[in-house]
């Protein structure tokens, strides 16, 4: 479990193709406090830690996660900068909501506005997935736990302050992009209920 607060920035230094897609990641984090087999969600995504150096880790990323991820979409390429979040241990604080790092699905980034120093970005979700955004409800996009402003459809609004922009990847977001989407796991239920009723 992870909160989406982002704790590092990462670079994908290098990618292969061995069966799997294998990336090694370069970090900020002291890679000797991280076990083999820690999950560290890059991007958003939980992956696992198969190799670790002095300041990087390497995870192996499975066809369903390429598939359903903008790894695939965007590919992952060398020089790519992505969002890092270590797993949630007891008692750390939990100042995002609960991100499990599995991804629903892919939102496009359709406009962007400056708002004073903020920046207003406005998202499409996936059809099936739009109706589990809510205004004031979170998300989870590209590992960062965000506050949704306003919805439209499947369209749906952020507003991004210079912290975020700075502490996370989002100041390099252009038109085009495509997110990771996390929907928040009690919208989830909360409609299953409804469904059940």
């Amino acid at each position: 479990m992870f909160t989406g607060i982002v704790t590092d920035i990462g670079s994908v230094v290098a990618v292969e193709q061995q069966g799997d897609l294998r990336a090694r990641i370069r970090t900020g984090y002291e890679t000797d406090g991280i076990d083999m087999g820690a999950s560290i969600a890059s991007d958003g995504v939980c992956l696992t830690v198969v190799a670790l150096g002095p300041d990087w880790y390497e995870v192996q990323i499975s066809a369903e996660t390429v598939e359903k991820t903008n790894i695939g979409h965007n590919g992952w390429q060398v020089g790519k900068r992505v969002n890092l979040e270590r797993a949630l241990k007891v008692g750390d604080e939990l100042g995002g909501h609960i991100v499990s790092g599995h991804v629903d699905g892919v939102a496009e980034v359709v406009a962007m506005a400056d708002e004073g120093d903020s920046t207003r970005v406005t998202l499409r979700a996936p059809k099936d997935l739009a109706r589990f955004i809510a205004p004031k409800g979170s998300v989870a996009l590209n590992g960062t736990s965000l506050t949704v402003n306003e919805v439209n459809g499947c369209d749906f609004g952020i507003n991004f302050i210079p912290h975020t922009k700075e502490v996370t990847t989002w100041g390099d977001v252009a038109v085009g992009d495509r997110i990771n989407l996390e929907i928040d796991t009690l919208a989830r239920y909360v409609a299953r209920l409804a469904e059940m009723s």
